[in-house]
């Protein structure tokens, strides 16, 4: 998977795109999603199960994960998409915010994967094997 850049985008080394990619593909959240965080900020409250009782689930209102997310286990996810270069907490006058917004990396594959048409991920058994090695013994592929 080579992206081409644009003149003013980034270069990345393919290693990290791969790995970036591997670990989208692994991740329970939707392109949808993804696509979102281009334009604005989704905060956690809209990825995760509505944890106050409240009348559904956000995350299956707004069809942004695979499945219903707890709060803890989607930002747990997000994190690991934030170590990856995917993405990034907002911040605010007071400091960090729930929310999240894609950093370019996330950017250009997002253009990419619109691009092709695709609408969701199947990861493959290496992919999960890649990022499972990857996300808990940290080996940089």
């Amino acid at each position: 998977m080579t992206l081409t850049p644009s003149p003013t985008s980034i270069r990345y080394s393919q290693p990290t795109i791969d790995r970036a990619a591997r670990a989208v593909r692994c991740a329970p959240f939707r392109l949808k999603l993804y696509a979102e965080m281009i334009t604005q900020s989704v905060s956690l409250g809209a990825i995760s199960v509505d944890s106050g009782g409240g009348a559904g689930l956000s995350s299956a209102r707004h069809q942004y994960a695979t499945r219903p997310l707890s709060e803890l286990a989607a930002e747990a996810e997000l994190v690991w998409l934030i170590q990856v270069g995917l993405l990034r907490r907002e911040v605010d006058g007071q400091g960090l915010t729930d929310s999240f917004r894609l950093t370019p990396l996330g950017r250009q594959l997002v253009h990419r994967w619109q691009a092709e048409g695709r609408v969701d991920f199947r990861p493959s058994f290496s992919d999960r094997f890649y990022n499972a090695v990857s996300r808990w013994i940290r080996l940089p592929f």
